[in-house]
């Protein structure tokens, strides 16, 4: 009898609402029996009228789930800046910090560390990860893997046990073997990277062409200069080294050191004689240099 009753409301009334009371004056009309009821909460039939009252109500929802995960054994730093959707799923001895927001499929293992000012959405973390400050979406991140702070993790980043994505790292589609690191400063993308391999600062996989996207391939234990360039298609075979500053355009043989540079020149006296009575200069003839 409710919920036909309950589909029977409509909104003709001067405030052209759905009122939920409306339902008392239909089931009479049908004959029904009405009587008064107490709820133990109430807060179970609280009226949403407006997007302050959404509010409201989405914070009296996050402190009943904060307050179910944390008789559970979840550690919750600041319940009140704590954001847990309802189909999350979190094991205990997990610790979530300030600042967490935690929606879609996402599931956290324990013994798992989350935040300060992190978003979890649809992602996995496994036991006694680290993840601080830092945007997660679609990925995987392994046993003891730490991320961030500032990294960003897009759709299809799967990340190995005891990885490391650091500051500033962009990942997308792509695949972090164990012990690998990713410390700074850096963007991978569409990329397999095998284990116990680093890759220096300011490394860009550069993966589109302007058509179509590409994949580069690392192997184990590689050494990435800082500031390479990786133009895929192309693959960095098992121990390689590829020299900072170098744009590597064509595959690197396993235990290889690949260089895609200018070589240096140095123009001595050039600063004298182009750059004559700068501090620069001046600092230079305090040396001894002249011309």
């Amino acid at each position: 009898a409710l919920t036909s009753a309950l589909s029977r409301i409509t909104t003709a009334n001067a405030q052209k609402e759905e009122y939920l009371t409306d339902v008392i004056g239909i089931l009479k009309s049908d004959g029904k029996k009405v009587a008064a009821y107490c709820i133990d909460d109430f807060t179970e039939i609280l009226g949403i009228n407006d997007r302050s009252q959404l509010s409201e109500c989405a914070a009296l929802m996050r402190d009943r789930i904060n307050h179910a995960l944390m008789m559970s054994g979840v550690s919750i730093q600041d319940p009140l800046t704590t954001w847990v959707d309802v189909n999350v799923e979190i094991d205990s001895d997990v610790t979530l910090m300030m600042g967490t927001s935690l929606s879609g499929a996402t599931k956290v293992s324990t013994g798992a560390v989350i935040g300060p000012r992190t978003t979890l959405i649809n992602t996995t973390v496994d036991k006694s990860a680290h993840v601080i400050e830092s945007f997660c979406r679609d990925a995987k991140i392994g046993a003891s893997a730490i991320v961030g702070p500032y990294s960003h993790l897009r759709n299809g980043t799967v990340l190995a046990g005891e990885s490391k994505v650091g500051s500033f790292v962009e990942m997308k589609n792509a695949t972090l073997g164990t012990g690998s690191k990713v410390p700074h400063l850096s963007y991978v993308g569409d990329a397999t990277i095998g284990d116990e391999s680093n890759i220096g600062a300011a490394t860009v996989f550069v993966n589109y062409d302007g058509v179509e996207k590409h994949h580069t391939t690392v192997g184990d234990h590689v050494r990435i200069g800082s500031d390479s360039m990786l133009v895929a298609p192309v693959t960095i075979g098992d121990g390689a080294y590829t020299a900072a500053g170098s744009v590597i355009t064509e595959d690197v043989p396993p235990g290889a050191m690949g260089i895609g540079r200018s070589r240096q020149v140095n123009i001595l006296g050039w600063v004298l004689r182009k750059r004559k009575g700068s501090t620069s200069a001046a600092a230079a003839e305090k040396k001894g240099i002249h011309e």
